[in-house]
């Protein structure tokens, strides 16, 4: 671009020294010589042909910023930001329940800090990440049903069809408490997954709506709080790592009772709860069509880094040391664009259901630009400081400077990440978790992990070689989502969100037997094919703005989007749905128990070198 623009300028400084250099037409009456006339129509042609050629550069250059930038951008770039930092606070004030503990433990000393740190990880993996893929379930689904105006449909979205897997959680909470009230610390963190999955399922339905600023305030007072119940129980009562552990769940807890407790103060469920029906129980297959690979495709990321910090503890202590400070230092930064990430798939959500195609496709691209633009300022001022970050989480020299090898990393990891997070919030958005897992999957099992692996072993790189390796991954998954984007069928995902929102639906009557979600009916009969391509039909006109989002929207209906179950279809289907749940929990519930007996008795055998019982250190 400054290629042309360079010339154009150029070019129009000379037409302006032209201009003031005196080269004047002859006055009437006074002719000038023929060769003087001669010499000053050749300038004046060619001032003209420069006055056209700086013309037609400039249009080009004009032409290049319209392909560019597109058509309200100023406008969608207002949006995106009022929605984008809001939620990297929010995001942060989550973050910092959790490091707000981890500080308190540290001054206890070593084995506290790595005992709670190790705990974290735990629960992170096997728990929250969890929670957080099934919750991301709401961008789509609720953006969508938000944005088409059938706002009855919102709420039946969230409390049954996501509210559900939550209850293996609580029973599992319950049944430990009763069992081993002993395990004070393992029981908190049972209980903290309850509060802290409500605590996100609120949140999502909230910033679906463009409702931020809720998740602000409660996080604020939360960590407040868990700031004050960490100092009384650490330092007053001396509870140690347990009193941390219960202070963590009275925050999780006070996080969602007060989030809770402003949804219904301020009205917000009003306009978008229609109360219990059987409607409710309808659509589980498409909702879990949507739910598994959106668990997948953020549980793929999260376990690789965090297998990532088992293998860098294989190495040295100064190996893992340097890996959690730029691991640490890389989840704080890529904040940012998580928030315009969660901005971006509310946004392109909300447009697909009002069938505003045009206004989902501005949004995506100003979404990115901003991501890339933020990624390349971020790096101009991280560079500098590479060799002084290190010292704002530790004073070891041999941490800080491995940390100040790999920072040479950051800048193009953290702008391919940036690129990678807020494509996957367009993902989410249209609903196309199923790609999001499968690029995740490929690009960090396949490419990330293999390469970072050999080269922190084989070639001895330490963590070098294994950030080397997730920026090779994280490079070939920015590339894949954004062909992804380009090639996206846009008008169809329009049609889907509608058929989704439930103000569309298709005519054959069946349930999950329509191209509602990018998945194909099992029958491949052509007589099928044929009824799936049937064209759709509108249950609530009046309720979609297809120009865009509007202002108004009016309630909306509850009616599924597919075939109606009947109730006997319902009691036998849903049933079979719950049995299967509650095996899997008795599963749980089994290993649990087995492991918790295994590691009883193998704590209380006779040590041989003290000859004493040593059941003082199960725990």
């Amino acid at each position: 671009m400054a290629v042309k623009v360079l010339p154009c300028l150029l070019l129009l400084t000379l037409c302006s020294q032209l201009k003031e250099s005196g080269l004047k037409m002859p006055k009437a009456g006074n002719p000038q010589p023929a060769s003087t006339a001669a010499v000053s129509s050749k300038e004046e042609e060619v001032a003209s042909q420069s006055s056209s050629t700086s013309g037609s550069s400039c249009t080009a250059c004009l032409r290049c910023f319209r392909r560019v930038i597109p058509v309200g951008f100023k406008e969608e770039l207002y949006q995106l930001s009022c929605l984008a930092g809001p939620v990297f606070v929010s995001q942060l004030m989550i973050f910092l329940i959790g490091f707000v503990s981890t500080v308190f433990c540290g001054h206890l000393g070593k084995l506290e800090l790595a005992s709670v740190a190790l705990s974290i990880a735990v629960i992170n993996v096997s728990g929250i990440s969890v929670g957080t893929g099934l919750a991301s379930t709401c961008d789509t689904l609720i953006s969508q049903t938000y944005g088409s105006g059938n706002l009855k449909r919102v709420m039946s979205q969230l409390y049954v069809k996501i509210f559900m897997p939550a209850l293996p959680v609580s029973i599992f909470s319950a049944v430990n408490l009763r069992s081993y009230t002993k395990h004070i610390v393992q029981l908190c963190t049972d209980c903290t997954l309850l509060a802290t999955f409500m605590y996100q399922l609120q949140g999502r339905y909230l910033q679906n709506q463009g409702i931020i600023w809720p998740q602000v305030i409660t996080g604020a007072i939360g960590n407040v709080i868990n700031a004050l119940i960490n100092y009384i129980f650490l330092y007053v009562l001396d509870l140690g790592v347990a009193g941390s552990a219960g202070a963590n769940v009275i925050s999780q807890f006070i996080l969602m009772v007060l989030l809770f407790g402003y949804i219904h103060w301020k009205k917000l469920h009003k306009d978008t709860w229609a109360g219990w029906t059987t409607e409710c129980l309808q659509e589980w297959g498409d909702f879990v069509r949507l739910a598994i690979p959106s668990m997948f495709m953020l549980c793929i990321e999260c376990w690789t880094y965090e297998i990532g910090g088992f293998l860098a503890g294989l190495i040295s202590e100064v190996e893992l040391g340097a890996q959690s400070v730029f691991y640490e230092l890389a989840y704080i930064i890529y904040m940012v664009p998580l928030g315009i990430s969660v901005a971006a798939s509310v946004r392109v959500g909300n447009a697909l259901g009002a069938g505003n195609t045009e206004e989902a496709k501005t949004t995506s691209k100003v979404a990115m630009m901003g991501a890339g633009v933020f990624a390349v300022l971020l790096a101009i001022i991280i560079a500098p400081l590479k060799d002084l970050v290190g010292y704002i989480f530790t004073t070891e020299v041999e941490i800080i400077d491995l940390v100040s090898k790999v920072m040479v990393l950051f800048a193009p990891l953290h702008f391919c990440d940036g690129l990678v997070g807020v494509s996957g919030g367009i993902v989410r958005g249209v609903g196309r978790q199923k790609f999001g897992a499968i690029c995740n999957l490929v690009g960090y099992y396949v490419v990330g992990l293999p390469v970072g692996v050999s080269l922190m072993f084989a070639m001895h790189m330490g963590i070098v070689g294994l950030w080397t390796g997730m920026l090779l991954s994280v490079a070939m998954q920015a590339v894949s989502f954004n062909i992804f984007i380009v090639k996206l069928d846009w008008k169809k995902v329009t049609q889907e969100a509608l058929v989704r929102a439930g103000v569309q639906t298709l005519r054959d009557g069946r349930e999950n037997e329509v191209h509602v979600n990018g998945i194909d009916s099992a029958d491949p009969s052509p007589d099928s094919k044929a009824e799936q391509e049937m064209a759709m039909e509108d249950l609530s006109p009046s309720h979609t703005d297809t120009e865009g989002l509007g202002d108004g929207r009016a309630e909306g209906s509850m009616s599924p989007v597919g075939g109606i179950l009947s109730l006997q279809q319902l009691v036998l289907r849903r049933g079979l749905a719950v049995i299967g749940g509650l095996l899997i929990l008795a599963a749980g519930i089994i290993v649990n128990v087995t492991l918790t007996e295994f590691t009883w008795h193998s704590n209380s055998t006779v040590s041989p070198d003290t000859g004493s019982n040593a059941t003082q250190h199960r725990f």
